[in-house]
Parts: structure tokens; C-alpha cells; sequence
């Protein structure tokens, strides 16, 4: 009889120690390694056994036919245009997101609408029963569609109903850590259990055709639990976010291989479930404060999708040591460096000061180009100067206090004259690019010294002085 050879594996990022410690020195998490027996994880032989004979299998040359991946589109076109537009045969996706965020309400609507069409869905819970699943469909006025339910955590149990009938076109999984396998011993949402069931379920997606979606926790700083390499055993990655403040909800693809990647689709989550808003760019800005100083809109691009939200930034004498500077929306670290930029190269005094910076409407920003609408909003609200109601801001703010180009600046200024604004600030080198909207009013500048200035001609603010002498 083999000896049992265990491992102490951490269920936060997978790695493995040969004794247990209290913290994960990979992650730097505590309490979160746990004992298992490593023998029975997939592939594992038991000393002195011979490693079974394998099967040879054919080789392809490079050159031949290749065909685009037939799609499947579901019926919602926010979803398709996240996953590339449409489910293609035989893939998997692993779908994560916060608690109570809307992950399982968006697959069940997603199942509904693709059953509609004639094609086979089903629906597996491994945490509710079905009586639960139905009030939810209830709710969503979802009955009349010809989903099938089940609640079962056994895979090899639903992969042996799965065949036993007419091919589904999209199966769901909720969620992937409460499913467990018989070829693994260690108890349901520890790594070795989640990596063998996910294993076990694209096999039988790439197997089949059959386009498998699987729902994954998080943890508590935004990464999907479990071993990362599920992430990377998966053809996409999708990321449902969102505030519990906020109505909105983003899905955005970070990783797809039939599709771009940071491609996003807007959701509102409403009393009949998530509704799909068509023009998210409208909806950010209707309810935004006209005329106040410290908000600027920031006309972005995320994926192919240009977008338009309102930043607004409070910049207030503090009495603390250290100045507070708190963001949401945004990075951290960007924020720091725009302060810096405006210190150094543009005599703005901002040490004194605590600074908040907020992205409205609870979306989140990635991508540098928000620097110039960033800076704009705090040094309008330090100087009580209301920023041009019509005008968009966007360019990205260098060390040495230049504005640099950002891409596809044509899409932004198409998005904002779209939306009634007459007023761009841009990059100078950008300015050949808004040739194509003749109604906006340009103003291109090389430097973000002189937009500060003249923000700050325009400013009220008569206490300490803004710039330094």
C-alpha cells in the first residue's frame, strides 16, 4: 500500500509548503493554508508505480484551412459585445465578481434569453435549491423561458446527465468552488478540488461543443479565489464590478481569446433585474453638477467603446500633519503623481491641502488619459473656478509637466459632439485629429502649466494663495 504523502496548500493563491505555517508567503495571507493529500490530485502516481502508457495522437502542419469560430449570440447585446459577440462552441468562462453584485441574476437572464431562441440551457446551482433559482426567475419575469434547473455539486454526476441527453448550448455553473470530484479527496473549494472540477468541466466543454460557464468567488481584494491557474485553463475571463452604492454595473473581459480584452458592457440593475444601457456616456453624465467647480468630464475609451464621465475632485485646507488623499474610480498612485506634476511644474500648493477625487456613476478608470481631466477638476475646485460646462477633457500628463498623446483620440471627440459638448482641451499633437468635428471648439495645449494658469485667471478664491511666487 502506497504511503499518503500530504501538502499544506494555501487557498488563497495555491502555493505549496511542506509543513504548515501560519502565513502564506507567497500572497502574505494568514490562516489560509490548510492540509491535503497530495496523491489525489490529478495525474498523481504513488511511488514506485510505472507511468501508464500513453496513446499517440496525430500532427497537423502549420499551413491548411482555417475558419472563423462559429458564435452563438445570445440575445443581449451588452454580453455578446463583452465576450466578442457571442458564445463560441466548445469554450469556457469564468465569470467573478463581489457578493450580491448581480453574477448570478446576469446568467440566469443570459440563460433565458439564449432558451428563447430554441437552444438548450442549463442552468446548475451548487448553492441555492431550485425552489430559489425559480423565485429569482420569477421575479425576473423569466418562467416562460425553457431553462432547466438542478441542484447538484457532484461534477462527474452532472457531466453524466449532460450526456445522457440533447447537447446544451450553454451550461452554467454557480459557482465552481462549491463542486467537488471523485478524483480528489480534499473538501469542496480548496485548490485542488476547484482545479480538478474545472479541469473535469472543459474537458467535457472541448469535448462536446458545448460552451461551459463557470461562476467564481473573489476575494476580499478583487481576485478571483482559488489557483490562478484556472484563470489561464479558461478561454475568458470576465469581471462583473460594480458599487452597492451605484445602480450601474460594468462587465468588462480580461481575458479573452476569441475577442478583445477590457471590452466592457454597462448594466442597471433595476427591481426586474439588470437592464442594458445602450448609451452609457448619457447616463454618467445625467445627473452631473453644472457649474460647480471641481468637475470636469473625461472623455475615455474603454475597449472600442468611447466613454464620457464626469471626475470630481475637493481639494480643503487640512489641519492634519500629513494631507489625506482619498480616490475612488481611480488609481492611487496616478492621483499622487498628478499632484507632483502640479507642485513641481506648475506652482500649484497642494501640500496643504486634502484631496478627494471621485469618478461618478461608481465606473472605474484604467487607462492614463484621464491625467488632464483629473488635474483640471483639482485645480478648479483649489481656485473656486467652474470649468466650462460644454468641454471634455482628456491627455495624458508626463513628469516633466507636458500633455502627451492618447489613442484613438478621433472616437472621443466623435463621442463628445454626439453628446452636445462644444469645447475639447486636448494634446497639441492631437489636434490634427479634430478635423472631423468642425463643431468643436479646440484647444490644444503642449504644457499643463498653461492650463493651470488659466484656470486660475478665471478663479475666485481669495484666501491663501494659489500659486507659488
Amino acid at each position: 500500500m502506497s504511503k499518503r504523502t500530504l501538502s499544506f496548500v494555501c487557498q488563497n493563491c495555491g502555493a505549496a509548503y511542506g509543513k504548515w505555517q501560519g502565513k502564506c508567503e507567497a500572497c502574505g495571507e494568514w490562516n489560509t493554508i490548510a492540509e491535503e493529500d497530495s496523491t489525489s490530485a490529478v495525474g498523481a502516481r504513488g511511488p514506485g508505480k510505472a507511468p501508464g502508457k500513453g496513446r499517440p495522437f496525430a500532427l497537423e502542419a502549420l499551413s491548411g484551412e482555417t475558419h472563423e469560430a462559429p458564435r452563438l449570440a445570445t440575445g443581449i447585446p451588452e454580453f455578446d459585445r463583452v465576450t466578442g459577440g457571442g458564445l463560441v462552441r466548445g469554450s469556457v468562462l469564468l465569470v467573478g465578481g463581489d457578493p450580491g453584485i448581480g453574477k448570478s441574476t446576469l446568467l440566469i437572464q443570459v440563460a433565458a434569453a439564449l432558451a428563447r431562441t430554441g437552444q438548450r440551457s442549463v442552468y446548475i446551482s451548487g448553492e441555492e435549491a431550485v425552489a430559489q433559482v425559480r423565485l429569482r426567475a420569477e421575479r425576473l419575469a423569466l418562467l416562460d423561458a425553457k431553462v432547466e434547473l438542478a441542484s447538484e455539486t457532484s461534477v462527474e454526476d452532472i457531466i453524466a446527465t449532460l450526456s445522457a441527453g440533447k447537447l446544451p448550448r450553454l451550461i452554467v455553473i454557480d459557482s465552481i468552488q462549491t463542486m467537488w470530484t471523485d478524483v480528489a479527496e480534499s473538501s469542496p473549494g480548496t485548490v485542488t478540488q476547484v482545479r480538478s472540477s474545472a479541469q473535469a468541466l472543459i474537458r467535457y466543454a472541448k469535448k462536446t461543443g458545448a460552451c461551459v460557464v463557470l461562476v467564481g468567488h473573489v476575494t476580499k481584494d478583487g481576485q478571483i479565489a482559488g489557483p490562478r491557474v484556472v484563470e489561464h485553463m479558461v478561454d475568458a475571463v470576465l469581471s462583473f464590478e460594480g458599487d452597492g452604492a451605484h445602480q450601474f454595473r460594468i462587465l468588462r473581459a480580461v481575458k479573452n481569446r476569441f475577442g478583445p480584452t477590457d471590452e466592457i458592457g454597462v448594466f442597471e440593475m433595476t427591481g426586474l433585474g439588470l437592464r442594458e444601457v445602450a448609451n452609457p456616456s448619457e447616463l454618467f453624465l445625467s445627473e452631473r453638477d453644472l457649474g460647480s467647480p471641481g468637475t470636469a468630464v473625461f472623455a475615455g475609451i474603454e475597449g472600442t467603446r468611447p466613454l464620457l464621465v464626469e471626475i470630481q475632485a475637493l481639494v480643503a485646507p487640512t489641519s492634519l500633519g500629513t494631507p489625506r488623499r482619498a480616490v475612488v474610480g481611480w488609481d492611487q498612485n496616478r492621483l499622487s503623481m498628478v499632484i507632483a506634476v502640479l507642485e513641481a511644474h506648475c506652482g500649484v500648493r497642494l501640500a496643504g491641502h486634502d484631496v478627494y477625487l471621485n469618478v461618478a456613476g461608481g465606473l472605474r478608470i484604467q487607462e492614463p488619459a484621464a491625467d488632464l481631466a483629473a488635474a483640471a477638476a483639482l485645480v478648479s475646485s483649489l481656485a473656486n473656478a467652474p470649468l466650462p460646462s460644454d468641454a471634455v477633457y482628456f491627455g495624458e500628463v508626463s513628469l516633466s509637466g507636458a500633455i502627451r498623446p492618447v489613442p484613438q483620440s478621433a472616437a472621443r471627440l466623435k463621442e463628445a459632439s454626439k453628446l452636445g459638448f462644444a469645447r475639447a482641451f486636448i494634446p497639441e499633437s492631437a489636434k490634427a485629429e479634430a478635423s472631423g468635428e468642425p463643431q468643436l471648439t479646440i484647444s490644444a495645449n503642449n504644457t499643463l502649466a498653461a492650463l493651470v494658469a488659466d484656470i486660475a485667471a478665471r478663479g475666485t478664491n481669495r484666501g491663501p494663495r494659489l500659486l507659488k511666487e
